[in-house]
């Protein structure tokens, strides 16, 4: 007994150095974290302020730059295709998009049918392991015998139980 509570406390007091040295602290965050300035204005897609305070792609290829200064020209001069991936420089979704529902719905739903299957399964086994038989005070004679008996007693006269009870005629008012 003694030598197995040296053993828990030698293995707590170890795995609580190892938790709290500051050097297991700091090579969890070694890795690279990207920042984000809150202060700067930030690209979003929201129903509410479909045109964002900046653009979608802020660092643009060779091929993005080329179409940026042909857009400085005469539109009629464009294509299509060079039209939306203009605006698609811009935005990442047009407002049909954003607009567009998700499936996500059914992730929930079915999250919310397992967990009532398994509230089923947990209530059916607590109704057959865990509860027993139903008292025998619950059957229909032992329910009629402690009505009689109330009524015997007179429990309850002015508002109660025995007020509906006629005790001349011996039958419920």
């Amino acid at each position: 007994m003694l030598a197995s509570r040296a053993l828990v406390r030698g293995l707590q007091s170890g795995f609580w150095r190892r938790v709290s040295t500051s050097s297991a602290a700091w090579a969890a965050h070694t890795h690279d974290v990207d920042v984000v300035d809150c202060s700067i204005p930030q690209y979003n897609n929201r129903l509410d302020t479909p045109l964002p305070d900046v653009p979608f792609v802020q660092n643009l290829t060779a091929e993005q730059k080329k179409l940026k200064e042909k857009e400085k020209g005469s539109w009629t001069e464009l294509t299509k295709e060079e039209k939306l991936a203009l605006y698609r420089l811009t935005h990442e979704l047009s407002f049909a998009e954003m607009r567009q529902g998700s499936k996500e719905w059914m992730t929930v739903l079915g999250g919310v049918f397992i967990f009532l299957g398994f509230t089923g399964l947990l209530v059916w086994w607590q109704r057959i392991y865990v509860y027993g038989d139903v008292p025998h005070t619950l059957s229909p004679e032992s329910v009629a015998q402690q009505t009689q008996r109330m009524i015997d007693m007179r429990v309850n006269p002015v508002h109660g139980f025995s007020n509906k009870w006629d005790y001349e005629k011996k039958q419920w008012k």
